[in-house]
């Protein structure tokens, strides 16, 4: 039995944040009931990476959406909305990410539901909170990376501010935003009371950075210092960290002592003997490095380093990675079907409990899929 087996989720939620939340408690056992609107569904099966879609949704939605369970209805019509308040009312969880002021207008705000439910877990996402001047503005992820200095982290100091590849401020929030129902969950145990749960995909990417932004604020005020040599990475560590290019393929230098690695790799470091200098002056050292690891393959350096105990790696893409054993031997991805019998190769939640890997088989629904079942179960 999974940890949140019996409990219901209503997610209201579109696109990424909110989604990728319900995935993680759908994945921990919880039955999560998306509410849809009829038809088109939620914006996100619109959404496509690469233009790729199976079954008319987006292969994006597909992704952030198996193992749930869709309701489609109408929040202005009045009919459907009393069927959704009659869903709200045998609920454990109910989570949106509406702009503020939209379920004002709908009468499904905290205060509306806890006249319906009181012991209703209420959960939002909003881009910059419900209050002030920012409180109505687009929350999309590549303008919180840009607002909040992530940008200036990635890349080389000539490249000026890069985005991750990655929709890291939405998927950041999501977790942000499991924990804190988990907690509400804990909370309401203790009190018998609903609780309200509130992030921000402003304050979730904020706490990605907590390293970054301490250094800056006790550090008088210094800006990130991006290196500006290829392969470069942390901007506030020292030498050797970063990606080098070898005969035929890139190795991956973590955190180690620079002289010692220098004499595996017999090179001269003793002019860097002053640990303050791997960072004041890791570029010099970096290229240093990088002259060195072309001369040789990646597998000659990997067996070189590793026999010393020298934190390395092969860099892979994710044809390589599909390639290495510990892919099936870990059971990183899991077969998915949709009701139409098609096949969806995916990741699964990457949580063991009690030595259970959780897997699910249940690809995304489609629009109002489950309507009947759900007006069976809850509404008659």
């Amino acid at each position: 039995m999974r940890p949140l087996e019996g409990l219901v989720v209503l997610e209201f939620c579109q696109f990424l944040a909110g989604p990728s939340a319900g995935l993680k408690l759908a994945d921990l056992g919880a039955r999560v009931i998306k509410i849809e609107r009829p038809v088109k569904g939620e914006a996100c099966r619109q959404l496509s990476i690469k233009d790729l879609f199976v079954d008319d949704s987006s292969l994006l939605f597909h992704t952030i959406n198996r193992n749930k369970e869709s309701f489609a209805a109408d929040l202005k019509n009045p009919e459907d909305l009393i069927l959704v308040k009659k869903l709200i009312a045998k609920a454990d969880i109910m989570t949106h990410n509406f702009r503020p002021g939209v379920m004002d207008k709908i009468g499904l705000t905290f205060n509306n539901v806890l006249k319906i439910n009181p012991k209703i877990i209420y959960g939002t996402i909003t881009g910059y909170g419900d209050k002030g001047p920012w409180a109505n503005k687009p929350g999309q992820d590549l303008l919180l990376q840009s607002l909040s200095g992530l940008s200036w982290l990635s890349g080389r100091k000539s490249q000026g501010p890069v985005p991750f590849g990655l929709a890291v401020a939405d998927l950041m929030c999501g977790n942000h935003f499991v924990q804190g129902i988990l907690a509400a969950l804990l909370k309401r145990a203790k009190t018998g009371k609903g609780v309200l749960v509130e992030v921000s995909l402003l304050e979730s990417v904020l706490d990605v950075q907590f390293e970054a932004i301490t250094s800056y604020l006790n550090d008088g005020g210094q800006q990130p210092q991006r290196s500006d040599v290829k392969g470069s990475a942390h901007a506030f560590l020292s030498a050797p960290y970063g990606i080098y290019q070898t005969k035929n393929g890139y190795i991956s230098l973590a955190m180690g002592d620079l002289l010692f690695i220098g004499s595996v790799l017999e090179i001269d470091f003793q002019k860097y003997t002053d640990k303050h200098q791997w960072f004041s002056q890791r570029d010099e050292i970096r290229e240093i490095l990088a002259e060195k690891l072309l001369t040789q393959k990646v597998d000659y350096w990997i067996e070189l380093l590793q026999k010393e105990g020298i934190w390395c790696g092969k860099v892979l893409n994710y044809e390589e990675l599909d390639s290495q054993p510990f892919v099936n031997e870990l059971q990183l991805k899991q077969t998915v079907q949709n009701s139409a019998g098609e096949i969806l190769v995916t990741t699964r939640s990457p949580i063991q409990l009690d030595g259970e890997i959780l897997t699910s088989t249940k690809a995304a629904p489609k629009v109002g899929e489950d309507n009947l079942t759900i007006h069976e179960q809850f509404l008659n």
